[in-house]
């Protein structure tokens, strides 16, 4: 839609109208110079939303919470989560809320929500607030995997409040606007079964396939169906981040979307150095959601989550029991089908080959080498055109590599295809941390040429030779935070 002034902007309220008993009506708090950091002036224009309006104050405000839509009924949502494996019946958007939705031009509704808005009746012990560097990190790789094509959340928006946020030390503090399909977990739907009301349940389980899968609604069975979808969707996005070498970092159930997009980057990274046991996470002290683990963490995952379908599968639980099960032995070959399909596409292999036994052997020899494995992957479509010699730099054992590289020859790769998936620019977790500690002292200009680099991901530009190179000696040992 086109719109001329903030005041013209109007939500809906469909979540809090549909789902009451599943959020909480709550304001956003007041800030009193508020300044906006970063706008994405492109997701803007495909929300029908004019980004010179959202840069003024007017829009800044809204943008922020402090002036709330015409139509819109802000909530806090209600959930609850396994958090590295333990319960918790009652989470919630402690630092966040639900402004409403706008409808996109394809007539989808996509949810604008707040982070960092204050504290909510779920905030626990938290302060509700967030400092400046996550905020900034969520719109540099939520961004960066939007433009590599993986189904993500969006940025529009963060802005710098003017308050100061506690931590580790005295940091500045900000509010994230995130766009997304909806912010429907797994974690909503054990939210809605602790309820033990089961017609709760079944509403919410409508929502989700109005909202994420309406040709689910005139199925035989829609509930049964509802979780097939959901395992289908999560095993391609898991196998998506298993072939860009993404670590998410906190999978919990309530970190788990029904519409199958990445959510929640706080403790996330991206590998340099191909290793399975690759863990960032400050918290993941035992490795839970280390990168190897990762489609394990989503089968566990979609387990609750079809626990808590139970009572609408089936009358008998027995026989809900089983539906459960079948549905769930499904999610090994999904995921497996999904990335095996990936992988061969990122070496350049015809479609319906069988990527599986030749990436496996590629994988250990660069596991074994410590090769970076967004570079090297890149520089092998130079190996397709003629050119072995950037590939090989990466190995010490190069005997072994050449072996690899005449069976993938053999198999006629396209030099052309593999130029489309493989990026030259992620964000590297070295360049996040340069432009997030710029920015925290007021210089934008590093983020915004990182922001340049990773939206445009596969075309090799002059100027960013630097974002295509792994992280420098003296880097040290990544941690990352959630930044609660």
């Amino acid at each position: 839609m086109s719109i001329s002034t903030a005041s013209t902007i109007t939500l809906d309220n469909h979540f809090a109208r549909h789902l009451p008993e599943m959020g909480m009506p709550w304001q956003a708090a007041e800030l009193l110079e508020p300044q906006l950091l970063v706008l994405n002036e492109q997701l803007a224009s495909d929300l029908g939303l004019d980004a010179a309006v959202l840069r003024s104050s007017e829009g800044i405000e809204l943008l922020t919470g402090n002036r709330v839509p015409a139509g819109a009924t802000p909530v806090a949502q209600a959930y609850a989560g396994h958090q590295f494996g333990g319960y918790s019946p009652r989470l919630g958007d402690g630092r966040a809320l639900l402004l409403g939705e706008i409808t996109g031009p394809d007539g989808s509704l996509r949810d604008i929500h707040l982070k960092g808005s204050g504290r909510t009746p779920f905030a626990r012990g938290g302060d509700g607030l967030a400092a400046v560097g996550p905020m900034l990190r969520e719109y540099i790789v939520s961004e960066g995997m939007s433009a590599m094509g993986i189904p993500t959340t969006r940025s529009l928006a963060v802005t710098a409040t003017g308050r100061p946020v506690q931590r580790e030390e005295l940091l500045p503090g900000a509010v994230l606007t995130r766009v997304a399909a909806s912010h429907l977990r797994v974690g909503t739907f054990q939210y809605a079964r602790a309820t033990g009301d089961l017609e709760l349940l079944r509403r919410v389980a409508d929502y989700a396939i109005a909202r994420h899968f309406p040709h689910l609604a005139k199925a035989p069975r829609p509930y049964p169906a509802l979780l097939e979808s959901v395992i289908e969707v999560q095993a391609s996005l898991v196998a998506q981040w298993m072939l860009i070498g993404f670590v998410h970092g906190v999978m919990n159930t309530d970190n788990m979307t029904i519409s199958g997009e990445t959510i929640d980057y706080g403790p996330c990274a991206f590998m340099d150095s191909f290793n399975p046991s690759s863990v960032y996470s400050s918290i993941d002290t035992m490795g839970r959601y280390a990168y190897a683990n990762q489609p394990l963490a989503a089968q566990w995952n979609l387990t609750r989550f079809a626990e808590t379908l139970l009572p609408l599968l089936h009358e008998n639980q027995d026989d809900a029991v089983a539906l459960a099960e079948e549905a769930l032995n499904r999610f090994p070959a999904r995921y497996s089908e999904a990335w095996s399909a990936g992988m061969g596409r990122k070496l350049g292999l015809a479609d319906g080959v069988d990527a599986s036994e030749l990436a496996g052997k590629l994988l250990t020899l660069l596991e074994e080498d410590r090769v970076d494995y967004t570079s090297f992957l890149r520089s092998l479509s130079s190996a397709a055109r003629g050119n072995a010699e950037p590939a090989r730099a990466f190995f010490m054992d190069t005997a072994r590599f050449d072996s690899w590289l005449g069976e993938w020859h053999a198999l006629n790769p396209s030099a052309e295809q593999m130029d489309k998936v493989n990026p030259i620019y992620v964000p590297r977790n070295h360049l996040v941390e340069e432009a997030l500690a710029a920015a925290s002292d007021g210089d934008l200009a590093p983020l915004e040429t990182l922001l340049a680099a990773v939206t445009a991901p596969f075309e090799e530009r002059s100027g960013f030779e630097r974002y295509a190179l792994g992280a420098p000696d003296d880097f040290g040992s990544y941690r990352t935070f959630c930044g609660t």
